[in-house]
Parts: C-alpha cells; structure tokens; sequence
C-alpha cells in the first residue's frame, strides 16, 4: 500500500458527489480485444432479449468469456480503489450493457438492495461500480447521467421510484414516467473509451437516449472496498450475489479471479433485497 498514492481529491469526490474518474485507465490492445468479444456476444442475442431490455440495452454477465477476469482483476483498476483508501477490496459480478442506436433513456435507479441495514446511510460506500465504456459517450449516445450527493441525501425522486428494472421499466413503453423524466440537480457524465468511472452503488442514475445509429456498449463490475469491515448479513449477502465462475475456465483464470471473491462462513442470515431507500 505504501507504493500507491492516496488520492484525496478522488477520495473527496467519490465521498462527497458519489463518483469519480481515472482517464486511460485500459490499454489500447485490452479495449480492442473487449470491443471484439463484445460485438461477437452481441451478435448473438435474442430479438426477444433486446425488446425486454429496451431501455438498459443488452446485458450478459461476465462469466460469459474469460476475457473478463483480465479485466476485474487489472492491476491499473485495483489500485485505484486502492488509491482511495481501500487497500483490500472484494469482487462479486458484472455485466456487460450495450445500448443500441435509436434506443430510450435508462430509467433512474440505484444499485443498492441492504437498505435495512443503518451502515447503508453512512457516507463510506458500501459498495462500488466500475464502468467502462468501449467507446467515447456523449449526450447523443447515451452519456450517463447522474444525481451528485443523492448516494448519501434523501432526494424527491426517491419518493417515485417503481421497483428498480422492472420489466415495465426495462421495456421503456411509457417515457412519461418520473424514472425517465429531466431532473434539475442531474449531470452529464461524459467519458473516453477506456477510462475508469468508479461511483457509490446508492447513487441515482441513469442515461441519455441513444439517437445515433452505433451501438454504446459499458462493462460494469461490482466491488466492495470495505467487505471485511460489513456486518456479517451484509457479507453473506454479498457472498449469495456473488456470481459463479464456469467450470470451463482454465486454471490460470480462476487462479487471477479468487483473491478477489468475498468470503464468509459465519451463520448469519443474508439480508433481504430491500429495495427502497429509508426517508432521513
């Protein structure tokens, strides 16, 4: 740890906005490889998948190639958790999330489910996203947008969320609702394919349409700076999410993946998906 600067000023705007940016985090060669895997996955999918994801875009989990574990477990990304004051972080899943053209917003939502637990409204992130986008974003086509602070204050639009990624919201059918609405305190989060967004898993967002006619494709991971600090429900349930890695990998991959998976083998029961944030 002693070799890896801290970072105060990402540190401060994770803490405090809900989200942070490390430029060229990817390699040239790495992105090439991803955008390719990718494309060949996308090729793939069902007509019935992409109308049931019509807003989110499509999504595959990253068990699907090996290629992924290349990814979680990049040495450049890990340290800049570790840059932020997280020297032990855990890994649980990922998805990959590709937007097609002339496709809807995403709808507004968080990512968190233990909301039971008081340690969830505390400012420390009790768990985070990376995201990597596989070409650069903008409004056009589909830039994420966020709420700064909504991952620690209690904001309006929180009073009108539906259950997050309901079919109703994925098949995007009805724009009119709150999820897909302007909001006066969001920003845009524009960023360069092969940079690093880390942001708090609580934090409300979404994105813009895609009205361009090429694809925009985002890889996001789950991590947990903190696991060993959790109570122990919270780390059985991270544990439960965690997703499986196929038999069909090689050694060496599984070998690269472990040191990062959550471990618990207490009794403690997992905490239920408790979908909706408490009001302050």
């Amino acid at each position: 740890m002693s070799e890896i600067e801290i970072r105060s000023d990402k540190k401060q705007e994770l803490l405090e906005r809900g989200f942070c940016r490390f430029e060229s985090i990817l390699s040239p060669d790495l992105l090439y490889r991803l955008r390719a895997v990718t494309d060949r996955m996308l090729s793939e999918q069902s007509e019935e998948h992409a109308a049931r994801t019509r807003s989110q875009g499509s999504m595959f989990l990253t068990t699907a190639d090996p290629i992924f574990v290349e990814l979680i477990a990049l040495p450049e990304a890990v340290n800049c958790l570790r840059s932020l004051g997280y020297p032990n972080p855990t890994f649980t899943d990922g998805y990959i999330i590709s937007k097609p053209g002339y496709s809807p917003r995403l709808f507004w939502h968080y990512d968190w489910f233990a909301w039971e637990d008081d340690r969830s409204y505390e400012i420390e992130p009790p768990q985070v996203f990376f995201m990597y986008y596989l070409s650069d974003t903008r409004r056009e086509n589909g830039c994420l947008r966020v709420i700064p602070g909504s991952h620690i204050r209690h904001n309006p639009l929180h009073d009108q969320l539906l259950e997050p990624h309901s079919r109703e919201l994925g098949e995007a059918k009805n724009l009119t609702l709150p999820e897909f609405s302007d909001r006066p305190d969001e920003v845009d989060v524009p960023v360069k394919a092969g940079d690093l967004l880390i942001g708090d898993a609580r934090l409300l967002h979404a994105s813009h349409s895609n009205d361009t006619g090429e694809r925009r494709t985002l890889i996001t991971l789950w991590y947990q700076p903190n696991f060993a600090e959790m109570l122990e429900r919270m780390q059985a349930q991270m544990v439960a999410k965690t997703q499986r890695l196929p038999e069909s990998w090689s050694a060496e991959a599984r070998a690269l993946l472990e040191p990062l998976l959550p471990r618990y083998e207490g009794n403690a029961e997992p905490y239920p998906r408790t979908l909706y944030r408490r009001r302050d």
